[in-house]
């Protein structure tokens, strides 16, 4: 169901559409809280820090088919805007091959090599045995992961947003409940912890199929389908891959920050680890916040109100910088109660090391919630190159800080890597908008009924590792706005659009 933003109150509209993107995201995060909790709990430190030591090389190699299997919903989400269903037809297919191959290809060199992969990462050789069985059962069970971000993804682009997210809970809860039985009363270890986590989102693809099968005829394939043409499988990988690419780039910080975690050892793994679990739900606010302002920028460029757009995104940067600052005094005062939530007595060092990051990170949110206002308002209005850039900086910052700030200080160094990062990524986001702000001004403005929120986008969340997260809006084709009669307003309009889909189409080469 579309939801129009080209009415009301600018902040009030951001403000609520967020909820929604706010609940998916919060379900997202509570799979890997729960697994955390248990294991913190039940197995102790030494496993939570060995499940934590795998963290970074599933951001990196999940994040990048994650990418690319969200990429593949894309071409499927313009077929049924333009009303063609033999195309859509045609696109899930190859998409359902293309993730085929990228399950099975993840799935043998994920379990093959991850051991080989987080020795490489110098993973401290007591956590070795349990990060391998975690890192292998959950590579076997990929698949799952894959299937169900691409079936949720084909499902949100014919328009229904809410169905994944019942799915998504129904597979969180589950998830609730198994690890506490395999872990616990089982005593199955971190490899019941992670097949846990894979069964659950097993029965979540069951669910989407068979709603697919009973609910949505559109999506049904048919035998000659599956002829896939050459041109289609080109179309869906120059989408993919830059995706997945994306991903990457941002993950490989990760990896940077979790081989100098790895060498300052298990206690500064596991405080990690634990912070980044807390972290993330605070994240998620703020995330959500930066989304619902991609797609408000993106149906009111559509409809012609650039005045609604300046008015938005000044509004929303205001609401996000107060979220920060409630969000940073809940960090600083509470966060060494919340982090004792996963570990047990005795682990007064994990839990002052952790306690210290989240000081650090919640006097910093202020940055990341310019970060995420600015970078989705730039995405609404079709921008890819600025924000693709963002994520370099991001990269190089928190290599940066791992490698410099962590060899100087240690484990403070190491933590100082992600609010550097969004100091970075601002300082080219905040001059990048205010040149977008003052061209919005000269823009014309559409009035009374000839508003048309022509523009549909679709929001897309993707893996989160502490508070480095992945995320973009795809907006379909925009049609001209029919206000534009007079021919130097169409002629400007007609320009602007052109500009977006080179940039558009530079990004995907």
């Amino acid at each position: 169901m579309s939801t129009s933003l080209t009415t009301g109150s600018p902040w009030r509209v951001i403000l609520l559409f967020s909820v929604p993107l706010l609940l998916g995201n919060v379900v997202q995060q509570l799979y890997q809280f729960a697994d955390a909790i248990v294991v913190g709990r039940y197995l102790g430190v030494g496993a939570l820090a060995s499940v934590g030591a795998t963290g970074s090389l599933f951001f990196f190699l999940l994040g990048f088919v994650w990418g690319l299997t969200t990429g593949f919903a894309i071409p499927t989400a313009q077929a049924f805007g333009a009303g063609d269903h033999a195309a859509v037809r045609r696109s899930v297919a190859t998409g359902t091959l293309l993730t085929a191959i990228a399950t099975v290809l993840l799935t043998v060199a994920g379990a093959l090599l991850a051991e080989p992969m987080l020795q490489l990462l110098q993973t401290p050789p007591e956590l070795m045995a349990d990060a391998t069985v975690f890192a292998q059962v959950s590579f076997l069970g990929s698949g799952t992961m894959l299937f169900f971000n691409y079936l949720s993804a084909i499902i949100r682009a014919i328009g229904d947003s809410r169905t994944p997210l019942v799915f998504l809970t129904v597979a969180c809860a589950l998830n609730v409940g198994l690890v506490i039985l395999m872990v616990g009363p089982l005593e199955w270890g971190v490899g019941g912890a992670a097949l846990a986590t894979v069964t659950s989102q097993g029965v979540s693809v069951l669910l989407c199929l068979e709603y697919v099968r009973r609910r949505v005829p559109v999506l049904h394939v048919r035998r000659a389908d599956w002829r896939v043409a050459r041109i289609d499988l080109v179309q869906h990988l120059r989408i993919g891959l830059p995706m997945g690419f994306q991903a990457s780039i941002i993950a490989i910080g990760t990896l940077a920050v979790q081989v100098r975690l790895n060498e300052l050892g298990a206690d500064a793994v596991a405080a990690y680890t634990t912070a980044s679990r807390v972290d993330s739900l605070a994240v998620a606010l703020l995330q959500s916040l930066g989304l619902a302002v991609s797609m408000f920028v993106a149906q009111n460029f559509g409809g012609g109100r650039p005045d609604r757009i300046r008015r938005g995104v000044v509004q929303a940067t205001w609401m996000a910088l107060g979220g920060a600052v409630v969000l940073g005094i809940v960090l600083v005062a509470f966060g060494s109660h919340m982090v004792r939530l996963f570990v047990g007595e005795g682990s007064d060092g994990v839990v002052d090391l952790a306690a210290l990051m989240l000081v650090i990170n919640g006097i910093s949110y202020s940055a990341l919630a310019v970060l995420f206002v600015l970078r989705g308002a730039l995405q609404g209005l079709g921008h890819t190159l600025i924000p693709t850039v963002t994520g370099i900086i991001e990269l190089f910052m928190r290599v940066g800080a791992a490698v410099i700030l962590g060899g100087i200080v240690g484990y403070v160094g190491a933590v100082w890597s992600n609010p550097l990062a969004w100091i970075g990524a601002v300082v080219l986001l905040a001059p990048a908008y205010v040149r977008a702000h003052r061209e919005l001004a000269g823009m014309p403005i559409a009035t009374g009924d000839h508003i048309s929120p022509a523009t549909t986008p679709i929001a897309v969340v993707g893996p989160v590792d502490g508070s480095m997260s992945v995320d973009a809006v795809i907006t379909r084709p925009v049609p001209l706005p029919e206000f534009a009669t007079d021919s130097r307003v169409r002629r400007r309009l007609t320009h602007l659009r052109r500009r977006r889909v080179e940039r558009a189409a530079k990004r995907a080469d």
